[in-house]
């Protein structure tokens, strides 16, 4: 039998290990304290660049953000409130929350998380309309908001206070302030309101966002779920994004976590300037997905100056109704690229009709800039003044033309008046006048009203199927000639056939609107 001390090494054996490592190993076996080999290590240390800090922007931004908390007599809880989200906190319910916890505490205020069943309730307790009558004000929404100037003046969502009646701006530090709608602009979704205060107040100035670049850092300083002074970061992703808004849809794609109630916030880049304001966000949840869409810095400087300055904004009109120029749009007119706005109808009175300007043109350059689509040619038409002399050249009938206008004022909202007639459905045996355009996969007859001819029917193997025509729909023109019948069309389409042409540009009428479409003619 033999002790534990039988297996230890001498000391001897132990000054005589030559490395740290070793005399580290032997010190554990023989059984010295750990402690003493501490002397031996080092603390890990890893030289790597840091990601930067954003302390110093929200430092010195945060004051000029604000909640903006609107109030109305209309239907209750926006978007911006809340309503419409599901939350299960943790597998826990609302009211097993602590009474502190802040999203029990917007939830009580703002409607709970039940799709508007409380509001339904504090209606019934008689606290909204009943049997007609206008109700107390009451919270709607919340968003987020930004001071612009010392004396007051903020910028937040058109969607936001498009419904209120009254609205409480709330400071960084908790204190609230009652403010006034100066002006809002619905197709650029952005809002101006004022506080009148003898206070001087933190503002932010506009960044020159066309010195941003996809990949800069920008941070969201905003209310969402109405956790004021919430502060994420992110990137930007994209630049001029089209997300159907309106017109005028140039949007900067933002990767952060922006929520509902970030609407009408700034985006700042990290010399705390602001480069975009927060107005939509892409999610299929509901919630953040890391895709939000700031208006540009560029576009809401002009608006919110205007709104400020009248109360309103004043837009530049050409009145033309235009779509985009595609390549086989391109090949049938003639034109080398596939660029310009191709006038599909001149509003009658309008500054283009009175200028000369007829459907089938392409507006290709104004005042000498390249007009590359019909996004580009709304936006600068609009920021352009009403009153303004300007010089449109188009492409027509196969050449290059330039008329000159002056600009209109655009007017006010209003909807596209209806003609208020249905078209036939062709469903007794088709007339003997019909005839077939094999070539083009469609069959055809005169149209009742004379105008154009209608389309019996569509082969569906056919490029007029792939391309949209349907039955019912009329063929009114054919490389802006006005066609009346299957004969018509023929003899256009063998014109243009002599000029060297593979695609011809049918005119189509269809519910009151009207569109271009090119068509293969090489084929027969």
């Amino acid at each position: 039998m033999f002790t534990t001390n039988a297996l230890r090494p001498s000391l001897k054996t132990v000054l005589k290990t030559s490395t740290v490592a070793g005399l580290a190993a032997v010190m554990l076996s023989t059984g010295i304290p750990a402690a003493v080999t501490h002397s031996f290590a080092a603390a890990v240390k890893v030289e790597a660049p840091q990601v930067p800090s954003f302390a110093n922007v929200v430092d010195a931004v945060s004051p000029a953000v604000v909640s903006v908390r609107v109030q109305s007599r209309a239907n209750p809880v926006s978007d911006e409130a809340g309503g419409g989200f599901t939350f299960d906190f943790g597998g826990r319910g609302l009211d097993e929350l602590p009474d502190d916890h802040p999203l029990k505490r917007f939830f009580k205020e703002f409607g709970g998380p039940n799709g508007g069943q409380d509001n339904d309730r504090r209606a019934e307790r008689g606290h909204g309309p009943r049997d007609g009558k206008p109700g107390r004000l009451r919270p709607t929404s919340q968003g987020s908001g930004f001071f612009i100037s010392e004396d007051g003046y903020l910028v937040t969502n058109n969607h936001v206070v498009s419904d209120g009646s009254a609205f409480t701006v709330i400071l960084n530090d908790g204190s609230e302030l009652n403010a006034k709608l100066v002006g809002k602009d619905s197709r650029t979704d952005l809002a101006v309101l004022k506080v009148d205060d003898k206070r001087k107040f933190t503002f932010v100035t506009w960044a020159d966002d066309s010195k941003v670049r996809v990949g800069d850092w920008v941070v969201a300083v905003g209310n969402p779920f109405g956790l004021g002074g919430t502060v994420t970061s992110g990137i930007i992703s994209a630049r001029g994004r089209d997300i159907g808004s309106g017109p005028y849809d140039d949007y900067l794609q933002v990767d952060a976590a922006v929520n509902r109630g970030n609407s009408g916030g700034p985006t700042f880049n990290l010399h705390g300037e602001v480069v975009g304001i927060n107005t939509a966000i892409f999610s299929p949840s509901g919630g953040n997905v890391g895709i939000a869409f700031a208006i540009p810095a560029s576009v809401a400087k002009d608006v919110v100056a205007d709104l400020i300055k009248d109360g309103e904004v004043s837009r530049g009109w050409l009145g033309v109704q235009i779509q985009p120029v595609d390549k086989d749009v391109a090949e049938s007119l003639g034109l080398s690229e596939a660029s310009g706005a191709l006038v599909v109808e001149p509003q009658a009175g309008s500054p283009g009709e009175k200028a000369g300007i007829k459907k089938g043109d392409v507006i290709t350059a104004v005042n000498g800039d390249t007009i590359k689509g019909p996004r580009e040619l709304a936006r600068k038409i609009a920021m352009m003044r009403p009153g303004t002399s300007v010089d449109v050249a188009l492409w027509r009938d196969g050449k290059a033309e330039s008329v000159k206008l002056e600009i209109g004022a655009l007017p006010a909202d209003t909807k596209d008046a209806s003609a208020g007639t249905d078209q036939q459905q062709q469903e007794e045996q088709l007339p003997s006048s019909e005839k077939a355009l094999a070539d083009l996969g469609v069959t055809v007859t005169p149209s009742e009203d004379g105008n154009g001819v209608t389309i019996a029917s569509v082969d569906p193997d056919s490029d007029a199927s792939d391309r949209g025509l349907k039955e019912g729909e009329k063929i009114v023109s054919v490389n802006n000639q006005e066609v009346k019948s299957a004969d018509d069309i023929l003899k256009v389409i063998e014109e243009a056939k002599k000029d060297g042409r593979t695609k011809a540009l049918f005119q189509i009428e269809a519910d009151n609107a009207s569109r271009f479409v090119a068509l293969p003619i090489s084929q027969g």
